[in-house]
């Protein structure tokens, strides 16, 4: 009988190789994951830009950022960058890539990696044929919560798959941030908050097959809310939802012929299943009921970082625990969502 769940096999965030890292974009994600950046690991902040050479300025004080820059093409021309970092807008990420990786900078590109699957299809193709990572920052992935719950998927813990919810909820629109809400910065609930979801769903049933959507859209075009339907490449389904217009409980669950496992927990309104949070088993006959908890759930962000160092010290192009083809396919499958809600961005 399982009385416990397996340990993350999660490395050290201290014993990852340190890299210069140059931040584009010095918005709100940026200053999350450079404070978790200086409290859990021996990352540098090597540079940061902004068109706004002020606002660079301002966070390089803050952080301890060596250089400050007022220009993108000048980041990512400094020899002292070793990778990237991309937290601009979703509209923004395929261009600065490209200009990253063509300055010979491996990248992290902040979820959505893209606006859609040509733009993602264009950065790994470039990264691959010049030899340099380019790796999307869904930091969820990297979490040790997740590789608990991928260890119990590896051990056959639940049986066969047969389900998955997951639900991203917060209250951001009307009166949040203004990008959300503008088509031309590929705005909307689907990039920022359906695709933490979606990625969970194409995880735990080992890809998704198909693909179906509604959803509401705002009076500036973008989506306010979704529901989605997918089958897994094995056979399981998934039941999706993300709005930026309420607060959900924000749970998400595995389910299987021999048990189920929760992620989040909804007793405690800062809990989210896709941040650092309990996971708890539960088998078939109720019998067996154990839970793993995180260490701290302070910080998360910084996983991500760690996992891109240390695939540029091995000289991989892409990391085992997010590979190109599946944020490839994940982008296909927003791209399918917003088809079926219709949503359309500028320039596509």
């Amino acid at each position: 009988m399982t009385t416990t769940l397996p340990f993350p096999r999660t490395p050290d965030p201290r014993t990852a190789p340190t890299l210069r890292w140059g931040v584009l974009g010095p918005g709100y994600i940026a200053r999350e994951s450079v404070t978790a950046l200086r409290a859990e690991t021996d990352q540098v902040i090597q540079a940061v830009a902004s068109r706004d050479l002020t606002r660079a300025q301002a966070f390089a004080d803050e952080f301890g950022a060596h250089t400050a820059y007022g220009s993108y093409e000048e980041l990512v021309n400094d020899p002292d960058v070793d990778i990237v970092y991309i937290a601009t807008p979703h509209s923004e990420h395929h261009a600065q890539a490209l200009l990253a990786l063509n300055a010979g900078k491996h990248v992290l590109v902040e979820k959505a990696f893209a606006r859609n699957a040509a733009e993602a299809r264009d950065i790994l193709d470039t990264a691959k044929a010049k030899g340099l990572l380019a790796m999307e920052a869904m930091w969820t992935r990297f979490l040790p919560g997740i590789d608990v719950v991928r260890q119990c998927l590896e051990d056959g813990l639940l049986g066969e798959v047969e389900n998955v919810f997951a639900d991203h909820g917060q209250p951001l629109y009307p009166g949040g941030p203004q990008r959300l809400s503008d088509p031309a910065l590929a705005g909307g609930a689907l990039l920022d908050l359906g695709m933490y979801p979606t990625s969970f769903a194409s995880f735990a049933l080992g890809g998704i097959d198909t693909v179906t959507a509604t959803g509401r859209l705002t009076d500036e075009g973008v989506d306010a809310e979704e529901t989605i339907l997918v089958t897994g490449t094995r056979g399981g389904r998934g039941l999706l939802h993300a709005t930026m217009t309420t607060r959900t409980p924000t749970t998400a669950s595995i389910n299987g012929t021999a048990g189920r496992l929760e992620l989040g927990d909804p007793d405690n309104p800062s809990s989210s299943w896709y941040a650092p949070s309990r996971v708890r088993f539960v088998s078939r006959d109720a019998q067996t009921d154990i839970s793993w908890e995180p260490e701290s759930r302070t910080h998360g962000l910084h996983f991500e970082f760690c996992e891109a160092a240390r695939c540029v010290d091995a000289g991989l192009t892409e990391s085992p625990l997010l590979p190109a083809a599946e944020t490839l396919r994940i982008m296909e499958v927003l791209d399918a969502v917003r088809a079926d809600v219709g949503v359309t961005y500028p320039g596509e």
